[in-house]
Order: C-alpha cells, then structure tokens, then sequence
C-alpha cells in the first residue's frame, strides 16, 4: 500500500506532434519504478488537452484558468508546442511561455552529456568526459515580451517593430547565485557567465556587474566571462573548460541547442523549469520540440523526455531513482540501442524497453 503523502500529483501536457509520444514513455519509465518502491510513492497523473489542436477548436492554447489550475500539482510534464497552422509566436507565448512566466520558473537548466555508444559529433580527445550543464535565466531578458507594432496605417513597408529586452538586478542575481549554488555541488567548481556586453550596453553590462559581485560570495568557485559569440566557438574548441554555463533567455537557449546537437542530437536533450523556491510547481521537458515531420511515425527519440523525466524526479526529493533513470539511459546507449537520429534503428517503445530493462539490472545490483 502507497503511504499517500508520497503520491505525487504530476499534471501532464503532451502538447503537440512528438510531445505525446515522448511523454508517454517517461511515464512508462516514472510507473515502472513507482511499482517497484515497495509503496514509498506513486504518481498521480491528470492530462491536460491544451496546444495547437485546441487552439484551432477553441482560440485559446490553454484554458483562461490553466495557470491557476496548475498549481494544484507538485510538477508537471510538457511534451512540446507547435504544429503547421498555428504560428510559432502564438503557440508558444500562449502555452510553454504563459506557464514559464505565470508559475515563475526562473531558473532552466539543460545538461550536456555525451553519452556512450553515441555517434560523435565533436572532435575531441577527452569527449567521453564531457558533460556541463548551462543554466538558463527563463524570466526575463529576451523573452520579455516587451514591445509593439505601430505605424501599419502609413502604408506597405512602413511599419515598425520595437522588441526590449529586460534585465533586472533582481533576476540578474537570483540566476547568477543560483548557478554558483550549483557549482559548489560539482567536482569542479566553476562557473563561466555570457553575455554580449560590448554591443548590449545596457542590460547586459548590469549582468556583468551582478556577476562580478555576486562572484565575491564564492571564493571557492573559479570564474571566467565570454561573449557569447566567442562561447559559441568555445563549445566546439574548447569545451573541456566548460562546467556551469550561465547566460540570459535567448543565449543560453541557443547555446543549449548548440550543446544538444554536439552531443549528439537534440533528441537526447532533457530540461527543467525551476521555481527553486517551489511557491508553484516546475515543468519538466524535453528540448526538441514538437518534430511535425516524424510525428505518429513512432520513431522519435524519447531519452530527452525520459531526462527530463528524471530532473522531475529529483526535483520531488527521488534522487536514487533520478540518477538510476540516467544510469539506464547511459548504459542503454553503450548497448548500442539507438534511435535513428543517432544514428540507430530502434523505435520509441524498443529503446523505453531497453532503458525498463535496464533499470531491473541495476535495481537487482543495489
């Protein structure tokens, strides 16, 4: 019998293309090791309809109160956003975006492992050695949504778009410190911020000020700054350097598709959206988005999912699980069981199978 404080409410948005497909299979790895916990937890899961499909039915890419509602549960579970007929601009601002900001998941983390038995895509001596993580600051910044058209009454080609970034010391700082916190927690201690500073005189001069100051609380911690174009060349040179990456909205996404794909694939890559203070729950997703092109072929790569299924885990206080999920997936990929985007022949469900079966081998070795 589950002890029913340790029933976990897990809110579940499939999303669109791929999203549910994907999901689907983190939820078969979370089940398979709630059913063998002897009944220290178990998982409630609600699924949400919301996406592209409901936008074209109803105007709305979730319901008026769906924030709201999503505070009721201790996490949730997002596949993806984005399908052909629905801009990506609406489909992302009313959904992912809406939840991000309306919950006040300001911290996003995106590891970057290479896993073994994974073709390689970088060029590099110590690859198998690799692995950073780049923390995300998912407020503000960029993604603000700060801005406006006007003047479309002028005529063809006279209209003007404004779009401003905000930076604030407050955000600025919680990020910052939030990826010290983590540095501390790692063999090496390190942590390098980007910016673009020389051209974003502004914003971003703030972020290095803060960065600067902030870096006094943490003597222990090594630091270094880049530019972010200079860091993008250093993710393909020297990316032996890296540990704990920080950098604002839009950087830091780019980058971690960067990092994704010279890991191997953006399949592979899983994600979390923090509130560190857990005032509302995190949202837990893959990066790869919602993949039109391959979705209902039932070939999508669902180790992202099941990544990002197992930050969720650790985030709710299951970290033997969460780093017995990682374990699995590693020793999946060395097995040579992979998905086509890597360049394998396996399907969805035959790679899930091989990562439950390789969950029992490390339960029975425990």
């Amino acid at each position: 019998m589950v002890d029913q404080t340790n029933v976990f409410k897990i809110a579940v948005i499939p999303g669109d293309g791929i999203g549910g497909e994907v999901v689907e299979q983190g939820l078969r790895v979370m089940n398979h090791l709630a059913e063998n916990s002897d009944g220290r937890f178990s998982f409630q899961t609600d699924y949400f309809p919301w996406g592209c499909e409901y936008y074209l039915k109803t105007g709305k890419m979730m319901d008026e109160d769906g924030v709201d509602t999503l505070r009721e549960y201790d996490a949730i579970y997002f596949g993806a956003v984005g399908f052909p007929g629905v801009p990506d601009h609406v489909s992302l601002w009313g959904l992912r975006l809406a939840i991000c900001q309306g919950m006040d998941q300001w911290a996003n983390i995106r590891p970057i492992e290479f896993l073994p038995g994974v073709p390689r895509r970088l060029n590099h001596p110590s690859v198998d050695t690799l692995n950073w993580i780049l923390i995300r600051e998912n407020s503000e910044g960029e993604y603000s949504g700060i801005g406006g058209r006007n003047f479309s009454g002028r005529g063809p080609g006279k209209e003007v778009a404004v779009q401003s970034a905000l930076f604030t010391e407050h955000g600025c700082e919680r990020i910052i410190r939030f990826a010290f916190d983590l540095a501390r927690t790692r063999k090496r201690k390190k942590v390098t911020s980007v910016t673009k500073s020389n051209a974003q005189q502004y914003g971003m001069v703030l972020w290095d000020e803060v960065f600067a100051r902030v870096s006094l609380d943490y003597p222990d911690v090594e630091t270094d700054q880049w530019l972010v174009d200079a860091m993008a060349a250093n993710f393909v040179l020297r990316p032996e350097e890296l540990e704990v990456v920080v950098a604002s909205n839009l950087f830091a996404d780019i980058l971690s598709d960067l990092g994704s794909a010279l890991a191997g694939s953006l399949g592979l890559a899983a994600s979390a959206n923090l509130n560190p203070e857990k005032k509302s729950p995190s949202m837990f997703e893959s990066v790869h988005g919602s993949a039109p092109d391959i979705a209902g072929k039932g070939i999508s790569n669902p180790i992202g999912a099941i990544g990002s299924a197992a930050l969720m885990l650790d985030h709710l206080g299951l970290k033997k699980e969460a780093e017995q999920i990682h374990q699995a997936i590693a020793e999946t990929t060395r097995q040579g069981i992979l998905t086509r985007d890597i360049g394998g022949h396996y399907d969805t469900e035959e790679i899930t199978d091989a990562i439950l079966k390789n969950l029992e081998t490390i339960n029975a070795n425990v």
